[in-house]
């Protein structure tokens, strides 16, 4: 299964200079937070294909944030074409508003998920805004990682572990993946592609 990943910046070549025949064989999104609902809604129209997303910090609206035709996938384990797939919004809690977790009440979303996760025997992707700590982010609030993201890694093994929130330009050592034990942990800033084995019987 081919999966395009997006987050953090409308890209051109996604949206105003948009062709489908440089995007082939695409057959789900992710999107990692941080990008505008019409944005998420064209790709949705164009691509055909479904979009599953989580929000980031500045995805803020007083009438809620509602991307026509795509799935919120906050704290919610689905399972699409045999593929299991998680997710969890938001930030590490810098200045109070909506979408800003501190580390226990991330923690504390994990733990919630553990039945399920126990029952499907794991997941495959992992979707967050948030990278896990000391994996891509920085030392200031707003940008550093969950220790409990890195702790799920550890423990569930997921082939991907996919986030969004730290834009390339915010350090020169900038890394698009790095692989954590057998988890490749992807940076999907502006977009990414990559590719996982499906099990079609399952969907």
């Amino acid at each position: 299964m081919r999966i395009l990943t997006v987050s953090d910046t409308a890209e051109p070549a996604l949206y105003d200079n948009f062709q489908v025949e440089n995007f082939p064989n695409i057959a789900m999104i992710l999107a990692c937070g941080d990008l505008p609902e019409e944005y998420l809604s064209f790709l949705v129209s164009m691509l055909n294909v479904p979009l599953y997303y989580v929000r980031g910090n500045h995805d803020i609206r007083p009438d809620g944030y509602r991307p026509g035709g795509c799935i919120d996938l906050n704290e919610k384990l689905v399972i699409y074409r045999g593929i299991r797939m998680l997710g969890f919004q938001g930030s590490h809690w810098y200045n109070g508003k909506p979408c800003q977790y501190t580390e226990r009440q991330m923690h504390r979303k994990i733990q919630k998920m553990r039945l399920k996760l126990w029952w499907h025997e794991g997941v495959d992707i992992v979707i967050t805004h948030a990278p896990p700590r000391h994996i891509h982010d920085k030392n200031d609030l707003c940008h550093r990682g969950f220790k409990c993201f890195r702790k799920l890694i550890d423990r569930y093994a997921p082939s991907y572990f996919i986030h969004g929130h730290m834009h390339f330009n915010y350090t020169m050592n900038a890394k698009r993946m790095t692989k954590v034990n057998d988890t490749k942990v992807i940076n999907s800033y502006g977009h990414f592609i990559f590719e996982i084995n499906d099990n079609k019987d399952m969907a």
